[in-house]
């Protein structure tokens, strides 16, 4: 495996040379540059992993250079320096592009673990784009995160599906993103450009579903002042998404399976019989089998559905993707609350991975955003995280010490390490002597851990 080539540039010599040491002794392959001019000089001549820049330069400064080498190659991660703590440096460097942005004097741990955490969100994007090269390059799953095995799956299924005409029901828990991949079917198949109409099936009453669903002359019941075209008019040549399918009352069961049997429909009031050239998505968080041995739905309907079924596995059996999920609603509602938070503390992040999610992907985005808006810090810690994930923290420990009788002598130093590295805001050195280890033993520790 290739070592990370690391871009220094910083106008101070002495501070330059102590980089280049400390990040050639990590392992890293490293080069120097004495100002954005010459920074910028180097992107154009080779590869770059990852570029560690000081905002204040004599000949061009961060800002400028920044911008420039975003033009040459956009996904080379920067973090950028300053002396000078301003927010509105920060917020600047961070809107021209950086990755990420640390303050002087550096705190040499911090700036290590922040150098590794960017490295693996490249190595993240690589196989992400690796997976879609391998499904086929084609399809467009971008909007649906997860690198997850059973998310893998899931896509591949999607890259054979989205192309044909094939009526999909989509399987799930509430919250699990079922119009998203709904959204993606459409979005690469044939049809895609043409119209993709969403309704919801539990959100309106028996009357108005049917109306909603094939449209209603004027007069064809009382209250229809006009005529109504109806969402499977509208979806013509395009798809139609039915959400919660399972919540359709037995008479408009009937009529679908028409639309899905013999491709036509006639709208209320009427004696016109309208072809259908539309594309059905479904999809339920109900178990149709059960919902069928109960009398509430059609079997013959739910074969007609079930042509291709995917299934979208709940948070809680996928939490590989936790952490990549609430990197990405960080940075969604950071920005648009206009916050400067950086990430989620090890204690949070702890939190998160022990969370059983019912509420799944909805959940941990509204645990995120509520978070953003209320925190004070750069960091999201635990009592900004809604109660019943804080509540956690409880749970493991008793007393004075946070822990219960029962618990693991793992679990103990697991979370013991946890709360000082909260406490030292990520300074390992500083964690290991308080904790009375060498900065090593900490080290494999938190491997061990996978902290």
């Amino acid at each position: 495996m290739m070592k990370p080539e690391i871009l220094i540039v910083d106008d101070d010599m002495p501070h330059r040379r102590m980089l280049l040491a400390v990040l050639s002794e990590e392992g890293y392959l490293v080069t120097g540059a004495s100002d954005g001019e010459q920074a910028v000089l180097e992107v154009e001549k080779k590869f770059y992993d990852l570029i560690l820049m000081d905002i204040r330069m004599s000949r061009m400064g961060g800002i400028e250079a920044l911008k420039q080498i975003k033009e040459i190659s956009p996904g080379i991660p920067v973090i950028v320096m300053t002396a000078y703590a301003s927010v509105n440096t920060a917020i600047d460097a961070l809107k021209s592009g950086a990755y990420d942005y640390l303050t002087k004097p550096l705190d040499i741990d911090e700036l290590k673990i922040h150098i590794g955490k960017a490295l693996r969100h490249i190595q993240l994007e690589k196989e992400n784009r690796f997976l879609k090269e391998r499904i086929g390059s084609q399809f467009d799953f971008s909007n649906i995160i997860g690198q997850s095995a059973q998310m893998q799956k899931m896509f591949e299924t999607l890259s054979m599906v989205a192309p044909t005409e094939a009526t999909v029901l989509i399987l799930g828990e509430s919250g699990t993103g079922k119009e998203l991949v709904a959204n993606a079917i459409h979005e690469n198949s044939p049809r895609k450009g043409n119209p993709f109409i969403k309704i919801n099936c539990a959100a309106l009453p028996e009357t108005l579903l049917e109306s909603e669903l094939f449209g209603h002359e004027r007069g064809a019941f009382t209250g229809a002042v006009t005529r109504q075209k109806g969402r499977f008019r509208q979806a013509q040549t395009g798809s139609i998404f039915l959400d919660e399918i399972g919540e359709m009352t037995p008479s408009t069961q009937v009529k679908l399976l028409r639309v899905l049997q013999e491709k036509t429909f006639e709208p209320l009031g009427s004696s016109e019989t309208v072809q259908a050239d539309v594309r059905i998505i479904a999809a339920t968080s109900r178990v149709l089998e059960q919902e069928i041995e109960k009398g509430k739905f059609r079997e013959d309907l739910y074969y007609r559905l079930n042509v291709v079924s995917i299934e979208i596995p709940p948070l809680r059996d996928r939490r590989d993707d936790i952490l990549l999920l609430a990197d990405q609603f960080l940075k969604k509602y950071a920005e648009k609350n206009k916050k400067l938070i950086k990430g989620l503390t090890p204690r949070t992040m702890d939190l998160f991975l022990r969370h059983d999610w019912p509420g799944n992907v909805r959940e941990l985005e509204n645990a995120i955003e509520r978070s953003v808006i209320l925190s004070r810090n750069e960091m999201i810690t635990p009592e900004y995280l809604p109660v019943a994930i804080k509540a956690l923290e409880t749970e493991s420990a008793p007393g004075d010490d946070g822990f219960r009788d029962g618990k693991s002598i793992k679990d103990v130093e697991k979370q013991m390490i946890l709360r000082t590295l909260e406490e030292t805001g990520g300074n390992r050195t500083r964690t290991s002597e308080i904790l009375g280890i060498s900065r090593r033993t900490l080290q494999l520790k938190l491997k061990k851990y996978g902290i």
